[in-house]
């Protein structure tokens, strides 16, 4: 029997178990001293075919999908592979041309999600292989795919996603890795180094759930807010789409994630000083095209501050630029771009948990909704 154990809600509990979960996703599919990732006998796609690749083609719905979304990022980075990203619900009305040197990737926590399975089954009707990313073993998503990678992360009981949305991040982190080394992108001392960044990710993880009082302040501070704004550049701004969707789902609270840079085509007439936005500014020094999207999250902060925005920011530690013009700041620590988001998921998470708690809602449960959405 699941229980709760300490915790009041499973909510809470499934989001300070992603430490756990990370690990038993990422461990057991590496061999840092090789530099190697080790998920050849889960894809069973063999190494010409993936070689052969043109194109990536991602689908999935909800939390699911903003995973998606970040794993783009990581297949262009790593594999130097394009990458789609589609709403499993709108996948069959695209009549999108699929050759056979595409694969099509198809994500659900439950396996059972019937938008995602009919994508799956068109794709494969039209040619393409399948990757299943799935949580539940031997669910229908894993069955029919070619190759099927588990997140490991263990029972979610609570509605809204929150150690299986990392934990597909953390997959699709592995296999654009993976096909990165196929098809000779890194070399072994490139692929050894972002193995060690991965895996250093879980006690980072552990960092950042260090912050759950802060948030449980600002849900304090921010629970009679009617509106959000969340925003993000780039692999963030998933990170800021799911940080908006945690919030509607569970506290019943209108907000809307957005790219940074397109808040001044539309959304800037909405800031003011009613607004909380919510900025996702991490940088990683390391990363040429991170230091240019963070000087123009900067800028942004700088211009929503003479709004009188109220501004929540998730800055990487030591950050006092950052922190000087936010009214409050959210430290994250130090990792590579394309697996800041996994760190940076958490404390939204968190803020979404105790918005809803400071509220009086049924926390696991929220209204109309179901864990696996098994009619379209």
């Amino acid at each position: 029997m699941i229980e709760k154990t300490e915790f009041p809600h499973f909510m809470l509990k499934e989001i300070f178990e992603q430490p756990q979960a990370l690990e038993r996703t990422i461990v057991s599919r590496v061999g840092l001293s090789e530099g190697e990732v080790r998920i050849a006998d889960e894809i069973h796609i063999d190494s010409a075919e993936l070689r052969a690749l043109r194109r990536i083609h991602i689908v999935a719905s909800g939390t699911s999908r903003h995973a998606g979304m970040a794993g783009q990022y990581m297949f262009q980075e790593l594999a130097c592979l394009p990458a789609d990203v589609d709403y499993a619900s709108e996948f069959e009305y695209r009549n999108l041309p699929i050759g056979p040197e595409e694969i099509t990737i198809v994500i659900t926590q439950s396996g059972e999600t019937a938008d995602t399975t009919a994508a799956q089954r068109l794709a494969k009707r039209k040619g393409s292989r399948t990757i299943a990313i799935s949580n539940v073993p031997d669910s229908t998503i894993a069955r029919e795919a070619d190759g099927v990678l588990y997140t490991n992360a263990g029972p979610e009981i609570s509605i809204a996603s929150t150690k299986a949305f990392t934990a597909q991040m953390a997959v699709l982190f592995l296999l654009a890795a993976y096909l990165a080394q196929v098809r000779q992108e890194l070399d072994r001392e490139n692929l050894r180094e972002w193995i060690r960044e991965l895996l250093a990710i879980p006690q980072k993880v552990r960092t950042v759930l260090e912050c759950s009082e802060l948030c449980r302040k600002l849900a304090e501070q921010f629970h009679r807010a009617e509106d959000f704004l969340f925003l993000g550049r780039a692999i963030h701004y998933p990170v800021a789409m799911d940080g908006a969707l945690k919030l509607k789902e569970v506290s019943y609270v209108h907000a809307e994630g957005y790219p940074a840079g397109e808040t001044k085509h539309g959304p800037n007439a909405l800031i003011d000083e009613h607004l909380p936005v919510v900025v996702i500014a991490t940088c990683d020094p390391r990363n040429a095209g991170s230091l240019l999207r963070y000087e123009k999250t900067v800028s942004d902060l700088q211009g929503f501050k003479k709004q009188s925005a109220k501004i929540v920011a998730l800055a990487s530690e030591g950050d006092r630029e950052v922190s000087e013009l936010a009214d409050h700041t959210i430290f994250i620590p130090q990792a590579p771009e394309l697996l800041a988001p996994i760190l940076e998921m958490i404390p939204l998470q968190l803020f979404a948990y105790y918005v809803a708690v400071r509220k009086g809602l049924d926390v696991d449960r929220p209204r109309n909704l179901v864990k696996s959405v098994r009619e379209e």
